[in-house]
């Protein structure tokens, strides 16, 4: 299959990358950061998330920074919403689209949100109809794709089997995510193309963590497949909770500069793009994890 000409990048720094921060970051800062991402090009932000602050003490104020950002035209500023409360919430904070989460993992669902794969699926029957009455987009996450840290191997059908929960449910896109960074480009294959017998492969999008430095490669396989949304996290941005000192999130920087050698299309400026990714790691007080910020800052 030809590589697909444009790519879109879902942005989820803000959310999936700070989140994991131990410093609290303030308002300011998170939205300094989503304002130069949507001024680099990027026109799909994960902006926050309206979950228990209790769990995730660094999303707690993303009520004020939905508030305080400077949309632009043609920006998607989306929240992660766990439940209908959550959902509730972004929507009175004005955010374009939410999104959801479920596992492929029955350990790690129960560990994660204490409930079952089915239970955690039946949760979102009434943010699906909330959002289909007020014409709100729904994305769809799938963790564990690959591996759990608890069950080792998870099997490609059971992916396949959540994906297609959430779609029939009326997901617009499934996100794929391999949440410990264990996968591998065979891997990833065999699981990208048992989802694609269920779900149509442009409403696939995959979410790489670079545990064991194989996000890009990864990346580069599910391109291959035809796949054309990319989730990843400026400056690397996210840690690993089950691999001590490990990195998170796939480098946006990294996956642009990527794109850019297969001559692929994103919209964004990748100047643009390490200028953002720089701006917060100094912030918080070290260097930018992209390999290609680090090369081409210190080249500039």
């Amino acid at each position: 299959m030809p590589l697909p000409k444009h790519v879109r990048i879902v942005e989820v720094g803000p959310r999936d990358g700070l989140q994991n921060e131990k410093q609290l970051i303030d308002i300011d800062t998170k939205v300094a950061l989503i304002d130069c991402l949507a001024n680099a090009g990027f026109t799909h932000i994960e902006a926050g998330s309206f979950v228990n602050s209790k769990w995730v003490p660094q999303m707690a104020d993303s009520a004020a920074v939905f508030q305080k950002i400077n949309r632009r035209a043609g920006v998607s500023y989306a929240a992660l919403t766990p439940n209908i409360k959550g959902f509730e919430r972004a929507i009175k904070a004005n955010a374009t689209e939410v999104a959801i989460f479920a596992s492929a993992s029955e350990s790690f669902s129960q560990k994660n949100i204490n409930c079952s794969i089915a239970e955690s699926l039946e949760r979102f029957k009434p943010i699906m109809q909330a959002a289909k009455a007020q014409n709100v987009l729904v994305r769809g996450y799938v963790s564990c794709v690959v591996g759990c840290p608890y069950e080792g191997d998870i099997p490609a059908t059971k992916v396949a089997e959540v994906a297609n929960a959430l779609y029939k449910m009326g997901c617009y896109e499934i996100s794929l995510g391999d949440t410990i960074g264990v996968g591998t480009p065979i891997a990833v294959n065999t699981m990208i193309n048992t989802v694609a017998e269920s779900i149509p492969i442009e409403k696939i999008a995959v979410h790489f963590h670079d545990t064991y430095g194989q996000a890009i490669a990864n990346s580069y396989a599910a391109l291959q497949l035809g796949v054309s949304v990319i989730d990843s996290s400026i400056a690397g941005l996210g840690g690993c909770p089950y691999a001590e000192g490990a990195s998170g999130n796939v480098a946006t920087e990294d996956v642009l500069y990527l794109l850019k050698g297969l001559n692929i299309d994103t919209g964004i400026n990748l100047s643009a793009a390490i200028a953002a990714g720089n701006f917060i790691s100094q912030y918080l007080g070290r260097c930018n994890s992209a390999k290609v910020a680090r090369a081409i800052t210190k080249a500039v």
